[in-house]
């Protein structure tokens, strides 16, 4: 391998912490700063990609919007789901993965640095020698760890991580932070941490905008129709509401909220009046009762989309709730949110006097 290759993998504590959002945020700003990145993201998570080669979302996504070409982006070795699981516990599967890693990553042009996007959590991976150390093992990487922040207990996480990954770990960024906390976690969990020989490169505040997901995006999960105003599923949605109270609990309740989607009846008229009046981005109507002509030209009017679904409320909520949990990048407006606070918050200086030194 190269001696100039650098190679950074980005790991996190937990599933849905932040990696993507890090890795897009971080390359940009080593961009600005004029290096040559490439990228990789060695185990995939989409499923259900044909054509015979495993085509990552995300590696797709963060190469077209950091307009990487072909040539700095790196496949991806193996789909972790269902089918290859079973063939590997069966035995069917003997593939020496951590030999092929370092075969088809030693090949990509490195630039001078390769960004790669670890596993989902400290483990994910394990069965086929994938995991976030055995990645760093076989391509001699740092490791960056990404905590989403929970309380001061994270600290745990975060230690775990250092004794896990050892010399390697270059640093953490605290992701998700509630605003009200950041202080704590500045004053406090920080310069603990820094004592324990963990540099913390960045603390990002949380973000309503980064954790919403787009109406288009619930039209997918919740297989619903699309009753009007269809050219609006770019809309994001930053909150949920459940339209089963009283029209005049669910006035104030909605004003409390913004940008939000509100489950209700197909028969309840009224909260779909006053909901059509608050900071709503989308009405999800249960039942599969249409609603009445004049809440559809209103909705028209103020450009909300309104969706079926044949499902009942709690399920609905469920999946609603879910994919807020489990949220991506693909929105345009999110690229520009995360470039904005990695710039402000992550120390890039720090992070290459380390790596590169």
């Amino acid at each position: 391998m190269p001696k100039s290759a650098k190679y950074l993998l980005i790991g996190s504590t937990e599933t849905y912490s932040g990696k993507s959002a890090t890795v897009l945020g971080l390359t940009y700003q080593l961009q600005q700063k004029g290096l040559d990145i490439a990228y990789g993201k060695p185990l995939g998570t989409c499923f259900g990609e044909s054509g015979g080669a495993v085509v990552e979302e995300d590696v797709q996504f963060i190469a077209d919007t950091l307009s990487l070409p072909i040539n700095r982006v790196a496949a991806t070795i193996l789909a972790l789901d269902e089918v290859n699981v079973q063939k590997r516990l069966r035995g069917e599967d003997k593939t020496d993965y951590r030999q092929l890693l370092k075969q088809q990553y030693s090949q990509i042009s490195q630039g001078d640095l390769v960004l790669l996007e670890g596993p989902g959590d400290l483990t994910q991976g394990n069965l086929f020698n994938l995991s976030l150390l055995e990645v760093a093992e076989a391509l001699d990487a740092s490791v960056l760890v990404v905590s989403r922040y929970s309380s001061l207990l994270s600290a745990e996480a975060i230690l775990s991580a250092k004794q896990y990954v050892g010399h390697r770990l270059v640093g953490v960024v605290i992701n998700d932070i509630p605003t009200q906390e950041l202080e704590t976690v500045n004053h406090l969990l920080c310069p603990f941490l820094e004592q324990q020989d963990i540099p913390v490169l960045a603390t990002l505040p949380k973000s309503d905008l980064l954790r919403s997901v787009s109406v288009g995006e619930l039209v997918n999960q919740l297989n619903a129709e699309v009753l009007c105003r269809r050219d609006r599923l770019d809309l994001m949605v930053e909150s949920l509401a459940i339209g089963a109270m009283n029209v005049n609990s669910a006035v104030k309740y909605f004003r409390k909220r913004r940008n939000m989607a509100v489950v209700t009846g197909g028969d309840r008229v009224e909260i779909q009046q006053a909901a059509l009046e608050t900071s709503t981005q989308c009405l999800i109507l249960t039942g599969q009762l249409p609603p009445p002509a004049f809440i559809l030209s209103r909705a028209e009017e103020l450009e909300i989309p309104i969706l079926s679904v044949d499902l009942d409320t709690l399920t609905t909520v469920e999946i609603v709730d879910r994919t807020f949990g489990q949220v991506r990048l693909h929105e345009p407006i999110k690229v520009q949110c995360i470039r904005q606070l990695m710039a402000e918050n992550f120390d890039s200086d720090r992070l290459l006097s380390k790596m590169l030194g």
